[in-house]
């Protein structure tokens, strides 16, 4: 393919904001730059998009080469436009979203350092990487209420507790425990699981009051089924 077009036309990023949650912190996955401009500071992983791919896969290619990690689905949430963004050259960058399992992660190709902040304890960043958080962090919000994805960052079984706390985490706000707990069985969308204790998973978890903590599973079945009606959101 001869590319011939006479006007200047910018060069296309990708950037992924990844998510992930360890039972008590909502924590979002950085880079270290090797490179210049900004080395030595944090980003989100990402880079140039190849000739031959599109943009998805430019962002799994430059997320596995930088971090180590497959998710199982990135959503684009935004594209980033602002002319001045890249001291390099005009750059427009196509941002995506996922969440996942807490994994270890390890820096790789340009970057000297992969690893996991608390959304509490961000270090400065690089490029307009602040702005593209914050766009990612209210996208993370709004989809929160209507999608499944809070459940994506758990475990395959897990207590009423770790639910809200994970929601406190991604919303910023404070539920009362008992009315938490209440709506979201009234949802009818998690199984109690009787026999968790013998999971090789759950072998550590901590009991309450001599007595085992109680354990759930998602019913993806059940949440579909509701979606489908067109009357479900999670509310609390």
């Amino acid at each position: 393919m001869s590319y011939t077009y006479k006007y200047p036309h910018p060069a296309v990023t990708t950037d992924c904001v990844i998510f992930s949650f360890d039972g008590n912190d909502l924590k979002v996955l950085l880079i270290e730059r090797g490179n210049e401009p900004y080395k030595g500071y944090w980003a989100f992983p990402g880079g140039f998009l190849n000739m031959d791919e599109n943009a998805e896969q430019g962002a799994l290619r430059e997320l596995q080469e930088e971090t180590g990690l497959i998710p199982n689905y990135i959503e684009q949430f935004h594209t980033f436009t602002k002319v001045d963004r890249d001291p390099r050259e005009r750059v427009v960058s196509i941002a995506y979203l996922a969440l996942i399992k807490p994994t270890d992660v390890k820096g790789g190709d340009d970057a000297s350092d992969a690893k996991w902040f608390s959304l509490k304890e961000l270090p400065p960043l690089a490029f307009d990487h602040e702005y593209i958080f914050r766009v990612a962090q209210q996208a993370l919000r709004e989809r929160i209420y209507f999608e499944s994805i809070g459940f994506d960052l758990l475990g395959d079984y897990f207590t009423i507790p770790e639910v809200q706390r994970l929601y406190e985490a991604i919303l910023n706000i404070q539920f009362d425990r008992r009315n938490f707990q209440k709506k979201l069985l009234l949802m009818d969308i998690l199984e109690e699981v009787e026999d968790w204790e013998s999971t090789e998973e759950n072998e550590n978890q901590t009991v309450t009051r001599g007595r085992k903590a109680k354990k759930y599973r998602f019913n993806r079945k059940k949440y579909e089924k509701m979606k489908e009606s067109g009357h479900f959101k999670f509310e609390f």
